[in-house]
């Protein structure tokens, strides 16, 4: 039967805003480069005033949003479960989210009082992005945001790897997991962050459960996950959680595995100025690929491709019509 929606994700809704930075920067506030590091309002708030922020590089996202946008702009319909606040920035994020075609639980749900969560995203001039998070109220994001029927009328559920930080995401995460099983939904997950796999090792165990269909992640976030420096032990380890994977080499390209072949996929080298959004893009665009058809070499060609644009520019999204351009040159229709 086919389904209603191509991907159903889950993940933390946060209003990203970018700024552009020194390392200097970090050593005279304390931030560790390259991670993702929650913080406070109050510290947030301090950093912010330091910052000098892009005109227009507000938009709604987390890491998940990035990619069940991707897939809606490269002409998937999909689906977005998650939790903002009844504020100025919450009514931000579902116009934005609904102006990417994209359907949520947002429309007609009352929305609790709080602070939507903010994501400061830091570019350095090494294309390199270090993020500091508040998470406000996507923190309680929970199996009551959940929309049982959207996600079992998709063909994948995408997790966010982040909603482990949470007890409430975590086990929300587990329940969509449980729920998709169940009703012959395949599972897609993400790892997210380096320091993710580091420090919440066992959370995310139990939210990959016996295994899932599809992981995503790069290649430190593998090496991490294996507790080795070899990639090629790192791909065994993926193996006993994962039915396949893709795993991002940044100017390397990627590796893919089908369940019975490791794939190299090859890169697309530019002038990279902002990493930010670069395995978002990568997922969302693989995701299309797989359920629109095309086999996982054809559509790890396509993510490769669509990785190398985003990080060309400032910004975790690129511009509707560059998807459509992108499966022109890979597809050649």
């Amino acid at each position: 039967m086919k389904k209603k929606y191509h991907v159903y994700g889950i993940g933390n809704a946060l209003v990203d805003m970018e700024f552009e930075v020194h390392d200097e920067f970090f050593g005279k506030y304390g931030i560790d480069k390259g991670v993702m590091t929650l913080v406070d309002e109050p510290r947030q708030h301090r950093l912010i005033a330091h910052l000098d922020a892009f005109a227009g590089k507000k938009a709604c996202g987390g890491s998940a949003a990035n990619t069940i946008i991707a897939v809606s702009y490269f002409g998937g319909k999909s689906f977005y479960s998650c939790k903002v606040a009844n504020d100025e920035l919450g009514d931000f994020y579902i116009r934005d989210l609904q102006a990417a075609g994209v359907d949520s639980n947002l429309g007609n749900g009352v929305r609790k009082d709080g602070i939507t969560g903010k994501c400061l995203v830091m570019v350095t001039p090494d294309a390199e992005r270090t993020m500091n998070t508040f998470l406000g109220i996507t923190e309680t994001f929970s199996v009551d945001e959940l929309h049982q029927d959207a996600l079992i009328n998709s063909e994948y559920l995408y997790i966010e790897g982040y909603l482990v930080t949470s007890d409430t995401g975590r086990h929300a995460a587990i329940e969509a997991r449980r729920i998709a099983e169940e009703n012959g939904v395949k599972t897609a997950l993400t790892f997210s962050d380096p320091a993710m796999v580091k420090f919440f090792r066992d959370g995310l165990a139990g939210m990959i459960g016996k295994r899932v269909d599809l992981l995503f992640c790069n290649e430190h976030e593998a090496k991490t996950w294996a507790g080795s420096d070899s990639l090629d032990e790192a791909v065994a380890a993926l193996k006993k959680v994962a039915d396949t994977f893709a795993i991002t080499l940044g100017g390397r390209g990627a590796l893919v595995y089908d369940g019975k072949h490791v794939m190299d996929i090859s890169s697309h080298p530019v002038r990279a100025v902002d990493s930010n959004g670069a395995g978002d893009m990568f997922a969302g665009a693989f995701l299309y690929g797989i359920t629109h058809g095309h086999s996982y070499y054809e559509a790890g060609n396509i993510a490769s491709l669509a990785a190398a644009r985003v990080v060309s520019q400032f910004g975790p999204r690129l511009q509707a019509a560059a998807h459509r351009e992108i499966l022109e040159i890979v597809l050649g229709k």
